[in-house]
């Protein structure tokens, strides 16, 4: 279940600054109905949901976007943000749909819900689309695009690689997509199909760690030095214009450590997290309490027009977004990991730092934009603005 990123971000970054107005547009959940399941392999299935016409607008995307998923389960609230696997859709009888794929995690209490309760019918709140893994895509008109995928990493490379090869009839897209076996494959038969519609534009690679491929540089897992094969042999980095990884983070970490020293510039490498290693949040914020005396941070939160004060123990050491939850619980987040953006806001006064950064770009921390879930306060009075 894809969360994400782009190119040039930062695992740590503690740097603020002031910036002008964000060209985001804010999260917001809607209830929506699932109007269609599809299977797709034993462990994952395709959740359609029917978007009304008027909120067409706010469910409008580009390919590569996600929507995050919440629900509420033994009395927790999870959240879990998921990649839209298909090109956007016009709307037909006062309707549309976006279409997100959910693979079983070992142990996940969200994946695990949804593959057994997801039926036509359930209501569920859907969060409106974002992020900006694949911004910029008229730019690629005519150029060599390869992706790099493993397991449900490749529900954003299918909405990439229809838009590329539809949009224009120059452009090349390479894909390597890792499974543990065929069975594991999500979208097998569209990416046959596409393979059909697009035979010279579109090469596929598919490497399987626990079956045996007639080429053997495609069985087994993908290590540093299977990369650096198949770099070399079947996927030349001096014949590709652009890059998009998207799986765990080893192996995207691995990607663009083996790229960079091949000397492929890191603008030209665009990657998504679908996990960082962590376990995600299963619950909602962390419960602090405030005594009278206790030293503490002045938190004020700027979301919807609306400004709210919060404050925040020294000691407590929380999180911004832990403290903004307790005032407005309709503050922004999804995975609350540093990867996805979600509760991005920027910073008007005062200062924080920021543990992790999967998700902002290195111009966006320039012009004073924080994740709030990894930034902790380092002045006595914070002002964050979630609307600009």
């Amino acid at each position: 279940m894809p969360l994400f990123r782009m190119p040039g971000a930062s695992a740590h970054d503690d740097r603020t600054a002031s910036a002008p107005q964000g060209d985001r547009h804010r999260a917001r959940f809607h209830s929506l109905t699932v109007s269609d399941v599809r299977r797709l392999t034993a462990d994952a299935i395709e959740v359609t949901f029917r978007v009304p016409a008027e909120l067409a607008d706010d469910y409008a995307y580009l390919p590569g976007q996600y929507v995050a998923l919440r629900a509420h389960l033994d009395g927790d609230e999870l959240r879990r943000s998921y990649s839209l696997c298909r090109p956007l859709a016009p709307v037909r009888d006062g309707f549309t749909g976006v279409s997100v794929a959910v693979k079983r995690d070992q142990g996940g209490r969200f994946s695990t819900w949804a593959l057994d309760n997801l039926v036509p019918g359930v209501e569920m709140e859907v969060m409106s689309p974002q992020g900006t893994f694949t911004s910029g895509l008229d730019e690629l008109e005519g150029t060599h695009v390869v992706g790099i995928a493993a397991g449900s990493g490749i529900t954003p490379m299918m909405s990439l690689a229809r838009t590329l090869l539809a949009a224009s009839e120059t452009t090349r897209f390479t894909l390597l997509y890792t499974n543990k076996s065929t069975s594991d494959v999500m979208f097998l038969e569209e990416l046959a199909d596409l393979k059909d519609r697009y035979p010279t534009r579109l090469v596929l690679h598919h490497v399987l760690s626990r079956e045996q491929r007639t080429a053997p540089v495609l069985s087994g897992r993908i290590d540093e030095q299977r990369l650096r094969t198949i770099l070399d042999t079947l996927i030349l980095p001096s014949t590709v214009d652009e890059w998009f990884l998207c799986g765990p983070f080893a192996l995207v970490d691995l990607c663009r450590e083996v790229l960079a020293d091949l000397g492929v510039p890191r603008e030209h490498v665009r990657f998504e997290l679908f996990t960082t290693g962590e376990a995600p949040t299963e619950r909602g914020p962390r419960r602090v309490e405030v005594h009278a005396g206790e030293k503490a941070y002045r938190i004020e939160i700027n979301l919807d027009g609306v400004s709210s004060t919060v404050e925040s123990p020294v000691d407590a050491h929380e999180s911004v977004l832990n403290a903004a939850l307790r005032v407005r619980p309709d503050a922004p987040f999804a995975c609350s990991g540093g990867v996805c953006g979600t509760c991005r806001a920027r910073v008007l006064e005062g200062s924080v730092t920021m543990t992790e950064n999967y998700a902002l770009e290195p111009d966006e921390i320039e012009r004073g934009y924080v994740l709030t879930c990894q930034s902790h306060p380092t002045s006595d009075r914070l002002v964050v603005d979630y609307d600009v």
